[in-house]
């Protein structure tokens, strides 16, 4: 005999799509409409009274059945419906605390729910990224006090502090310009308790002068002449530039290449004689005698002899050689009164 039950929708149980926790829908469960049973066949025992019986048991049990059939239904609901929530809420994560890295799994939403399930006060340490800031899968979470920095930044150097956990994390907090940069530590390179020392020399416009033409380069060069390179402009022998080589470029800096050229040259030079001049009382004043004649000598003296850009220099020497040296000229000077006498005859 078959009974018919009246369809009418039946509750269960399924997840509600997941909320923040502390949310009316996080973590709930919400009703949904069941499959009803529109018919139940029951076996009629022992004939036709027997069915008519039965059948006015089966008819009063038919609730009954029902009543246990649901709760059934709604533990299968819960149980695939949780595990789906389970699953799609567990969220693996990376928390380095000072310099210390783990792997946790966890279903807190926020950075701030993660650490207060690690028993970390928030507050009381540097966070980053901060606590309001919703976690996902593989995010990073490093919490510790601010590390030290010694950088040097386009040849300036200062010492800064940071809770940042990388050195490019870091590098963008401090505003530093990175297309192009040249940074001495890999950018992924974490920052532990003693800091990290960085060299960072970010790009710069320079302009290089050399044989009449004009080079602009951006470049992170460290000196003007690694500058002056990567404009292809190549050094010679002596060739320098109109600021030191080695100094620092700075933005918008125009250079000027010096082509230096230097010979050698000896030439011979005349080494005038001196004169010595002795007083003589014996002969009057204003007459002179000489006593000897003097005589030039001679020097062979080398010079270098500098070009810059063509244009020559003044000569610089480099070693003299005396060839004869110079005799003195001997003269006496009358001191005596005038009209003494004749003046002695010269000597030869």
């Amino acid at each position: 005999m078959t009974l018919a039950a009246r369809p009418r929708p039946t509750p269960t149980l399924v997840d509600a799509p997941a909320g923040r926790t502390g949310d009316a829908t996080g973590g709930a469960v919400r009703l949904a409409q069941a499959p009803t049973v529109t018919a139940l066949t029951v076996p009629a025992p022992g004939g036709r009274a027997g069915a008519r019986r039965g059948g006015r048991r089966r008819a009063s049990a038919g609730p009954e059945q029902l009543r246990r059939l649901v709760p059934r239904a709604l533990v299968v609901a819960v149980l695939a419906g949780g595990t789906t929530a389970f699953v799609a809420e567990d969220k693996a994560v990376t928390l380095d605390v000072d310099g210390e890295s783990r792997t946790l799994h966890t279903f807190a939403d926020d950075v701030g729910e993660l650490l207060a399930e690690q028993g970390i006060d928030a507050g009381a340490a540097a966070v980053s990224p901060p606590p309001g800031t919703r976690l996902g899968d593989g995010d990073v979470i490093t919490v510790g006090g601010p590390r030290p920095v010694t950088l040097t930044l386009d040849g300036v150097r200062r010492r800064v502090w940071t809770s940042e956990p990388t050195v490019g994390a870091a590098l963008r907090r401090l505003g530093v310009p990175a297309d192009g940069a040249y940074v001495s530590v890999s950018r992924a390179a974490p920052i532990g308790r003693t800091g990290v020392t960085l060299d960072v020399r970010t790009e710069r416009t320079v302009t290089v002068m050399a044989d009449g033409r004009e080079h602009t380069v951006r470049t992170n060069a460290a000196t003007v002449r690694e500058a002056v390179a990567r404009a292809g402009v190549v050094l010679h022998g002596e060739d320098t530039t109109s600021v030191a080589p080695d100094s620092f470029p700075r933005e918008g800096q125009t250079v000027s290449v010096l082509r230096i050229a230097t010979t050698r040259v000896v030439r011979e030079e005349l080494l005038p004689y001196a004169v010595e001049r002795t007083g003589d009382g014996d002969l009057p004043a204003g007459t002179e005698v000489v006593e000897r004649e003097g005589r030039d000598g001679s020097r062979r003296v080398m010079y270098a002899v500098r070009t810059v850009n063509g244009v020559r220099q003044k000569p610089r020497v480099l070693a003299t050689e005396v060839v004869r040296e110079p005799v003195s000229r001997v003269v006496k000077a009358g001191t005596g009164p005038r009209g003494a006498g004749p003046a002695p005859a010269r000597r030869p």
